[in-house]
């Protein structure tokens, strides 16, 4: 996916690019959404449209039809190395870049790459094994569970085996998190971390009064295995019991799809705390700079890291959280990496204990019944590191480097 449909890691990349002077272009399937409408413009893109369909029925049959083409004649792979020929024959490139979620359309990086001698670099964001259960599975089959089982056993190794041949034919693999690091140089040894981050120019501090306390969450909720919060549940619950709030004042704010938002009611109603919930539904990407600085506590929901846990996962929205110096509460800790960027950063807490998440909501809402607002001291070293417009300069550099090496 590419800008305006998802892949903010890549469009901030091609924004600071053509502002280093540097000319992206794009070739990515094309995805019928409106997420990051302001991140275009930045590079010259096609769009391969795979599906036409428009009645609900035919566009279930052409996906079905599409999938099975593609498992048994690589067609998706085919028709999009098609058009990059034709583009790549038409113009000169100091290197080639995919960044990919699971697997497609990392072999067609490859072939191209190969069969016009460029540097081949192969960025890895959400992989298959960072996820607790199978969540990268966007469209899960539902027949029957013993089926559903093996169909997606295959469909992943399948995956997985492309990938690890594209991965190990690369110059150079980025990635997002020192726990993926280690796990993609089991394919290749020449691996650069390159975080998430923020755009400097939408996402900064500004001191402003609300009238409530607000605990914030923006983004999708995949999976409770992956994104746990009842640490988070537990301590709102003791806190009203104690009556130390209310829900005059005290609101948890939840700007997210309705499929998220139903997947965490169940356990809303489970605690009694449905009067401290506000649904606000799914915002777009540019609105999300004034909802974070209008929030007193920003909400990173993960997980216990572990062999059943997801693993290494560090958002887009930490990052962004991080610039606007909101007090990050993450719940429940992932006890690794997540924990450790937050306590290097001194942007809040990863709560381990119901009793750990109660200490930090109440001293903020302390200080926002004093102040009106709240705010953390940052260590403004660690959080520039994060900036996407020093993301960009560590690929333009990359590239440079892997232009001179491969020639």
């Amino acid at each position: 996916m590419f800008p305006p449909a998802f892949a903010p890691r890549m469009g901030y990349l091609c924004k600071y690019l053509r502002k280093a002077g540097w000319e992206p272009i794009v070739v990515t399937e094309q995805i019928d959404e409106d997420m990051y409408s302001f991140l275009t413009g930045y590079a010259e893109v096609t769009y391969v449209n795979y599906y036409r369909a428009k009645n609900r029925f035919l566009k279930r049959l052409e996906w079905t039809a599409i999938q099975l083409l593609d498992f048994f004649f690589n067609y998706k792979e085919k028709k999009m190395l098609k058009v990059v020929k034709g583009i790549v024959e038409k113009n000169q490139f100091i290197g080639v870049l995919c960044s990919v979620y699971r697997t497609f359309p990392l072999p067609v990086a490859q072939k191209i790459a190969g069969k016009y001698h460029l540097p081949f670099v192969a960025d890895t964001r959400d992989i298959i094994e960072q996820y607790a259960s199978n969540e990268y599975i966007a469209h899960p089959v539902q027949l029957l569970p013993c089926i559903d089982r093996k169909i997606t056993s295959l469909l992943t190794k399948r995956w997985l085996k492309k990938r690890n041949k594209a991965l190990r034919e690369a110059n150079c693999i980025t990635t997002v998190s020192p726990w993926h690091v280690e796990m993609m140089r089991q394919y290749n040894s020449d691996v650069r971390l390159i975080y998430n981050g923020y755009d400097p120019e939408l996402f900064y501090p500004e001191t402003i009064k609300t009238p409530e306390f607000r605990i914030v969450y923006t983004g999708r909720l995949v999976s409770l295995a992956t994104r746990d919060p009842r640490v988070l549940f537990q301590a709102i619950q003791e806190l009203a019991d104690e009556h130390l709030i209310q829900p005059a004042d005290f609101r948890v704010q939840w700007f997210m799809d309705k499929a998220s938002w139903d997947t965490i009611l169940p356990l809303v109603d489970e605690y009694g705390i449905a009067d401290y919930m506000d649904y606000k539904g799914y915002v777009s990407a540019d609105d999300i700079p004034h909802i974070l600085n209008n929030s007193s506590v920003l909400l990173q929901l993960a997980n216990k890291a572990d062999e059943n846990g997801p693993k290494g996962i560090m958002s887009t929205k930490l990052f962004e959280a991080f610039a606007v110096e909101k007090p990050v509460l993450c719940t429940r800790s992932d006890e690794s990496f997540l924990e450790a960027t937050i306590d290097e950063a001194h942007a809040g807490a990863s709560a381990r204990t119901t009793q750990e998440a109660k200490d930090f909501l109440l001293n903020y809402y302390e200080e926002w019944k004093e102040k009106g607002y709240t705010s953390v001291n940052v260590n403004h070293e660690v959080v520039e590191s994060f900036s996407r417009e020093k993301q960009a300069e560590q690929f333009r550099q990359l590239f440079m480097e892997l232009k001179d090496r491969v020639q």
